[in-house]
């Protein structure tokens, strides 16, 4: 069946209790999400299983829809904050092949899909979890969006049926690169001065990243091994830093997992050969990562502690980040030939609180995997320092009215 969103009925296809998958961040087939929010409130009460979400559609969500994810990011911060989201504490390669393994199994899918005009299809922005809970789903829903880009290693795969077709009456969701401010740019000069020519970047969504990357065009023959790209992946490319050619594996070729950012990013990768959206197993997967040279994993954290632990998920025992794949790339880039792992944070909240912390409440990165912390106060390299010499090296990047204190507090605490 082909037609527009006025076509789908879903209260004949939304059964009691069915877990409902869509596809995640900008791969959302918001034409679909959009009905089915429409409509929520006539059907059976069903689970929606989501990832980071950069659209409005889930606002206003009515009392009979429950939320999953594997972290809040974006616009998930409003469905945790209403208590209406239950985290599954997963690595995102864990959580992918949780469906592939059919431990999380599908009853309902909707995903975006791009065609060509010989009728091939490519789930475009994200070759996620979404293909696997497709395979063994009850009804696979297709957003067939023109202004998707058709890319390679996302191909749909042939065995795996679309029970219905929609059009999209929307360009897919866009998320534009945050402007740098001074405290962004001061962490991406430190950062970047640990980045030798031939490196392989992985990154994550945000201001501190994307300042990172625009910082690293100085440096030669940059690669991508990432579980995201964006627009400034297209910046280092058009230089000339990025040529993917000393990766050691994937000569030539941009690998990502996801596709996020806005349409010049999107036109960029439409039928590109140079990028590859490949699958979780493949861009997170560890046996992959070590065979890349001088991987340089870069992720964000909501705290660090003395001893180098790492939170990126609670503050004050509330869900507002994620796991995602920080642990994946942190192994990664430890067992790369030359690999670094970077953890880079501002040293003060928003608040005026230190992120710096004596200890953190939620290890989502052991104190064992830790190689780098950069601050906008410097760099505090962490691989096999002791404790003691860790917590000293910590203080030196905390925030300066906040060093007293941490060590006060650390001298009543057993790291």
């Amino acid at each position: 069946m082909f037609g527009d969103t006025s076509s789908i009925d879903f209260s004949g296809l939304i059964r009691e209790n069915d877990l409902v998958v869509c596809g995640q961040a900008t791969a959302e087939p918001v034409t679909l999400t959009e009905a089915l929010m429409a409509q929520a409130a006539h059907l059976p009460a069903f689970r929606m299983m989501v990832g980071p979400i950069f659209s409005d559609t889930f606002s206003g969500t009515c009392a009979s829809v429950s939320f999953q994810s594997y972290g809040v990011i974006g616009h998930a911060r409003r469905l945790a904050r209403a208590g209406r989201l239950d985290v599954i504490p997963s690595n995102y390669s864990a959580f992918c092949a949780d469906f592939a393994s059919r431990r999380h199994k599908a009853d309902v899918v909707l995903v975006q899909l791009a065609e060509t005009a010989d009728g091939r299809l490519s789930a475009s922005l994200s070759n996620d979890y979404v293909i696997d809970a497709a395979r063994s789903a009850r009804v696979a829903i297709a957003e067939i969006n023109p202004d998707a880009p058709w890319t390679f290693g996302a191909e749909w795969p042939e065995d795996v049926p679309i029970h219905v077709r929609v059009a999209a009456r929307r360009p897919p969701v866009e998320l534009p690169s945050p402007p740098p401010d001074e405290v962004s740019r001061k962490i991406a000069a430190h950062a970047a001065s640990l980045m030798a020519d031939g490196s392989t970047l992985q990154f994550g969504v945000g201001r501190i990243p994307d300042a990172i990357l625009s910082s690293s065009s100085h440096a030669r023959n940059l690669g991508i091994h990432s579980g995201l790209i964006n627009d400034a992946v297209v910046e280092l490319i058009e230089r000339g830093a990025v040529t993917n050619a000393e990766k050691g594996i994937d000569a030539g070729i941009t690998v990502t997992n996801q596709v996020i950012g806005t349409h010049r990013l999107y036109r960029f990768v439409h039928q590109n050969k140079a990028v590859a959206v490949r699958p979780t197993s493949y861009t997170h997967g560890q046996g992959v990562l070590a065979r890349i040279n001088r991987l340089v994993a870069i992720n964000s954290a909501l705290q660090v502690g003395l001893d180098g632990s790492v939170n990126s998920e609670t503050l004050n025992g509330v869900a507002i980040g994620a796991i995602g794949g920080q642990l994946d790339f942190v192994r990664g880039a430890n067992a790369s030939p030359g690999g670094r792992a970077i953890i880079a944070l501002p040293a003060t909240a928003s608040d005026g609180t230190s992120r710096i912390v004596v200890q953190v409440e939620t290890v989502t990165t052991p104190r064992a995997d830790v190689d780098a912390i950069v601050t906008e106060w410097g760099i505090s390299e962490l691989r096999g320092c002791g404790l003691a010499e860790r917590a000293r090296r910590m203080i030196a990047i905390a925030a300066p009215e906040h060093r007293d204190a941490l060590s006060a507090q650390l001298r009543g605490v057993a790291l």
